[in-house]
């Protein structure tokens, strides 16, 4: 696939999410064969690049309503993906939890419930790696 006007932008605000680490990582694990290669190519393009890198809201707002946006629609492995993002970009434990809770009168507690042992986990990882301390 060519590479368009956005995607090293793209590439660039996804490296500022995730970290350097995690984007290595999830190279060699989960972008390591030219289908999902092609898929990675893509999102950088046009999700990070495009749709991330618009004006009008930073990018710890938009973080924050892709965590919103999973738990209502159960997509539990991109939930965990843009937790890590919310944490990297300035929200505490306490701000995604309480987020999350704050949805169990809109989305239902099943999902909330779910919603918090994948933040659980994540937030466990992520102090074992050194990349974001609990307050």
């Amino acid at each position: 696939m060519e590479k368009g006007p956005h995607y090293a932008k793209g590439r660039e605000i996804r490296r500022q999410l995730l970290g350097e680490r995690t984007v290595e990582r999830m190279a060699q694990t989960v972008y390591d064969d030219p289908m999902m290669n092609k898929f990675g190519d893509y999102a950088s393009e046009a999700v990070f690049g495009m749709l991330w890198g618009r004006p009008g809201l930073d990018l710890k707002t938009r973080a924050l309503i892709c965590v919103v946006s999973d738990t209502a629609t159960h997509a539990w492995p991109e939930l965990k993906i843009h937790l890590r993002m919310a944490r990297n970009m300035g929200w505490t434990e306490e701000e995604l939890s309480e987020a999350l809770l704050h949805m169990g009168g809109y989305v239902g507690l099943p999902s909330v419930r779910e919603g918090l042992l994948v933040a659980r986990e994540l937030f466990r990882e992520m102090r074992e790696e050194g990349e974001g301390a609990a307050p």
